[in-house]
């Protein structure tokens, strides 16, 4: 008899245990509202930082910069999320609801 190494086979019971994937839908409304509240406040940021900056708040241009800084770190993924469900609403292709990760 030849030896079969069973740890590496592949049989019709090991394809049907595989979890299934649910195709949800509708969208992730929950995902998309945060996704947008960091675009909007991202915004907010960037542009109140560079008011500041230019004015001086606060004496110097330090507390401008910092709220440039932050309000590009929230516009950053604020930005790519959005962008991904405007694109899978539109329905382009490569683009799905899927590609935003649960809350």
């Amino acid at each position: 008899m030849a030896y079969v190494d069973h740890a590496f086979s592949i049989s019709d019971e090991d394809i049907m245990m595989e979890p299934s994937y649910i195709v949800h839908s509708r969208p992730p409304v929950k995902e998309i509202a945060l996704a947008v509240s960091l675009l909007i406040f991202g915004t907010l940021g960037i542009i109140i930082g560079i008011v500041m900056a230019y004015d001086r708040v606060g004496g110097d241009r330090a507390h401008g910069l910092f709220f440039a800084i932050l309000g590009s770190i929230l516009f950053i993924p604020g930005f790519y999320y959005t962008r991904i469900a405007y694109y899978a609403y539109k329905g382009y292709k490569g683009f799905s609801f899927s590609n935003i990760p649960p809350v």
